[in-house]
């Protein structure tokens, strides 16, 4: 297989709107005109419940995960390869074809990324992610947060993968990004809490 093949399969597959999927199929709901209108688990869990966003954020995990861990095999040895896949599955999930380039945040794809390549490191940021959605109940915020976490786990666990670490802290940069809008409202004091409708 060539890269340029594993690239595309990779956009592709994380560019699978699951969680409009799921919201429009299981429940006739159109995730884009309830709550934030994001496409995350989040939204959807606001919208209809855990029975509908715990398999979709299942399933934007895997999107990450899959690709990254079994199409470099077939590709080449090069430790930059599976990053390059992981960035690709993260690319179509945030700027999907399927939905005019307008998908998720890349929260959970990302972190399949990261799962499949470091997963120490990701448990560090999941028990901080996890932590600060308890304490504060802002969920973007303890998104920012893991994502910042991980690469710095990485570095001071170590990694197989000598790109883990400056990738890692490439993503947190975009997950930040993506968040832009989020940490304006979290500064002004006006972004709305885990359970609560509203923006996610």
């Amino acid at each position: 297989m060539s890269l340029a093949l594993a690239l595309v399969l990779a956009y592709v597959l994380g560019a699978i709107p699951m969680t409009l999927i799921v919201a429009r199929v299981g429940a006739g709901v159109n995730l884009r005109a309830v709550g934030s209108g994001n496409l995350g688990a989040t939204n959807l869990y606001r919208a209809l419940g855990w029975r509908y966003a715990i398999p979709a954020g299942v399933f934007d995990v895997a999107k990450g995960a899959v690709p990254t861990a079994f199409l470099p095999g077939r590709v080449g040895a090069e430790p930059w390869i599976p990053l390059a896949i992981g960035a690709a599955a993260i690319t179509g999930h945030v700027f999907s074809m399927f939905v005019r380039f307008r998908g998720g945040k890349g929260v959970a794809t990302a972190a399949g990324v990261v799962l499949a390549l470091a997963p120490l490191p990701v448990l560090l940021s999941f028990v901080v992610w996890a932590g600060v959605v308890k304490l504060t109940g802002y969920v973007s915020l303890a998104s920012m947060l893991g994502a910042v976490v991980f690469p710095l786990g990485a570095w001071i666990i170590g990694t197989a993968n000598p790109w883990v670490v400056p990738v890692g802290a490439l993503l947190a940069a975009f997950i930040l990004f993506t968040h832009r809008a989020n940490l304006a409202r979290l500064l002004a004091g006006t972004e709305n809490r885990f359970g609560r409708r509203g923006e996610a």
